[in-house]
């Protein structure tokens, strides 16, 4: 969905509409599935938590993705609208579920052992989503071999093979992970009552809870910069003369390399604490931001690759086993709720500075180049801020102010 559709949907559902329009109808679709997932996650989360439901929602939103992603081999030349349609429905599916996937962490693991978890769990998605990219693009690129009549068969036939790989992967889940039953069984709508009321009260937690917002907002403005890198590698390599085919590459050493360095990443976790591996990652990415403003050929670019890698699944798996921690391991949904809408508004202002800078020093006269340049190095800015709040994040008083609330609440039911 990431590799092939924005290409696909420009230059097959979109074919004989101008590049701007197309590009614009896809930017507005991101940002109505980010929006609404955004909005509704910790509503959802609050929901789940309240009626023991978390498997349940997260079998809702899987199918409701592998639905649509299915569906795109349907859609025929031209039809944009369709396309742009299950593409929305297909990201609020993937990203609604991640709110559930992500609380069963504290289910799964125990404390010691939420580093190495997490970890794993990030790099066996890195394998598989590598794997199943690698196919995909040899479909692709050999249609024949594969016996499709062209590289356009190849690629729609590619979103079956997604929706059927998200499919069999998703069974482990639902048929072997048991969530704790709760006390008493509610209703659906008492279910969504009770979330709601527990959302309030949540909101109300603040005060008591300031580790955990400081440790959001830190998270915020980091994961900013991962996420801006993330998805505007391949657009800024265009710019500055790359090759389709040198972007695909990089993309796939990125999946391979984030294997197993997320695995070793969870073991620096367990070793070093969470919070100095996480720091580790935040440099690394400091230190892409700015050296890729400056690099030169398609080596480098590689290299940056590789790097990126390295971190990039440690980064995000320590990043959520740290904040399991820290956060009421009862609301776990909803917290997580917090966790991902802040992760979906995130992907909205890196990009947006990149691109307000590269316009700013291209209107002062330069290139496009240096621009585009001048753009990829403001990122630092998001990695410095985050990295700053992150050294005022201490988890051993997050980890009282979760004691002392669950204290007061048993005193209150008393």
């Amino acid at each position: 969905m990431a590799g092939f559709f924005p290409v696909f949907f420009n230059q097959f559902w979109s074919s004989g509409v101008d590049t701007t329009v197309s590009t614009a109808r896809l930017g507005l679709a991101n940002s109505i599935a980010g929006v609404t997932v955004a909005v509704l996650a910790p509503f959802l989360g609050a929901i789940a938590d309240k009626g023991t439901a978390k498997k349940k929602f997260l079998m809702f939103f899987a199918c409701t993705g592998i639905v649509m992603t299915l569906s795109l081999y349907m859609v025929s030349r031209g039809q944009w609208l369709p396309a742009i349609v299950l593409y929305i429905l297909a990201t609020i599916g993937f990203s609604g579920g991640n709110i559930f996937y992500d609380s069963l962490i504290t289910i799964v693991a125990p404390e010691k052992r939420l580093d190495s978890v997490s970890s794993l769990g990030l790099s066996l998605g890195y394998l598989g989503g590598g794997l199943l990219f690698a196919l995909n693009v040899w479909m692709t690129l050999s249609p024949g071999v594969f016996g499709f009549a062209d590289a356009a068969e190849a690629v729609r036939f590619s979103f079956l093979t997604v929706g059927a790989w998200w499919a069999v992967f998703s069974v482990p889940v639902f048929v072997f992970v048991r969530e704790p039953e709760g006390r008493v069984k509610i209703s659906a709508l008492k279910a969504v009552r009770a979330g709601l009321i527990q959302l309030r009260d949540t909101f109300r937690e603040v005060r008591h809870l300031k580790t955990v917002f400081l440790f959001l907002a830190a998270y915020w403005l980091y994961i900013d910069g991962v996420d801006t890198i993330v998805r505007m590698a391949v657009d800024y390599g265009i710019s500055i003369g790359f090759e389709p085919e040198d972007l695909i590459r990089a993309l796939l050493i990125t999946q391979f390399v984030g294997f197993p360095a997320a695995i070793g990443f969870g073991y620096i976790g367990e070793r070093i604490g969470t919070k100095r591996a996480i720091f580790i990652a935040i440099i690394v990415y400091l230190f892409i931001s700015v050296r890729g403003a400056f690099m030169q050929d398609k080596r480098e670019f590689y290299m940056l690759a590789v790097i990126i890698g390295l971190v990039q699944g440690g980064v995000q798996a320590l990043s959520r086993s740290f904040y399991a921690r820290i956060i009421p391991a009862d609301k776990s949904a909803e917290y997580f709720g917090f966790y991902n809408m802040l992760g979906k508004f995130a992907v909205v202002m890196g990009p947006a500075v990149m691109g307000g800078i590269g316009l700013l020093v291209r209107s002062m006269g330069y290139s496009s180049n240096i621009a585009s340049r001048a753009g990829i190095f403001s990122i630092a800015l998001f990695f410095i801020a985050g990295g700053i709040l992150l050294y005022f994040v201490d988890e051993q008083k997050g980890r009282e102010e979760v004691r002392y609330l669950e204290n007061r609440g048993s005193g209150d039911s008393a």
